[in-house]
C-alpha cells in the first residue's frame, strides 16, 4: 500500500497532480484511512505508471482515461493518432527551421553553418578520423536500434526521401545478413 506522498516521490509528481487525477476519475485511491487519507494499492501504482508513460508520449488525459478503460483496439488507434500528430509537428518544425535558415541567409549573416546537414556532419566525422565503413556501420546500428529515430535523424540532416530510402535499405540489408 502506498500513500499519496510515496507515489508523488516515486513518480516525481506533485500532490495536486494526483488529486487532480482523482477528481477527473483517472486514478482513484483504493482505500481511505480512518483519518480519510488516500491509500493506493499495487494496481493503483501500476495504473499511475501507465498514466505517466502515456503523458510522456503526449497523450491527453481524456485519451488516457479512454485507454485505461477500454480495449486494445482503442489503444492502437489513440497511439497511431498521436504518432501522426507528432509526425505532423516534426514536419512543421522542419519547415520552420528551413524558413529561418533561408531568412538568415538572405540577411547576409556571416555564419556558414546555420543548420547541421549531411555535408557538414560527414565532414566533421571524417576529419575526426572516421572512415567510410564506420559511417555505414553507424547507419546499420542506428537502423537496428531505432529505425524511426534513424528516419527522423536523416530528415533532420536535410537528406531527400530517395537517398534516405537508399541509406535505410542498405542498412536493413546488412542487418538481415547478421540475423
Amino acid at each position: 500500500m502506498y500513500s499519496i506522498g510515496k507515489l508523488c516521490k516515486e513518480y516525481n509528481l506533485s500532490r495536486s497532480t494526483l488529486l487532480y487525477y482523482d477528481s477527473i476519475g483517472i486514478l482513484k485511491a483504493s482505500e481511505r484511512t480512518k483519518s480519510n487519507y488516500r491509500i493506493y494499492s499495487e494496481e493503483d501504482k501500476e495504473r499511475l505508471g501507465q498514466i505517466c508513460l502515456y503523458r510522456e508520449a503526449g497523450v491527453s488525459l481524456e485519451e488516457i482515461k479512454e485507454l485505461l478503460n477500454s480495449k486494445k483496439k482503442s489503444e492502437e488507434n489513440i497511439l497511431k493518432k498521436r504518432l501522426i500528430q507528432l509526425n505532423n509537428e516534426l514536419h512543421i518544425l522542419r519547415l520552420q527551421q528551413k524558413i529561418i535558415v533561408k531568412i538568415l541567409k538572405s540577411k547576409s549573416f556571416n555564419s556558414k553553418v546555420l543548420m547541421m546537414n549531411k555535408k557538414n556532419l560527414v565532414s566533421i566525422l571524417k576529419s575526426s578520423g572516421i572512415k567510410e565503413e564506420s559511417l555505414h556501420n553507424l547507419h546499420v546500428e542506428f537502423e537496428r536500434m531505432s529505425p524511426h529515430e534513424h528516419q527522423i535523424f536523416l530528415e533532420f540532416l536535410g537528406i531527400d526521401e530517395e537517398e534516405i530510402k537508399c541509406i535505410r535499405s542498405k542498412a536493413k540489408t546488412e542487418i538481415n545478413k547478421l540475423l
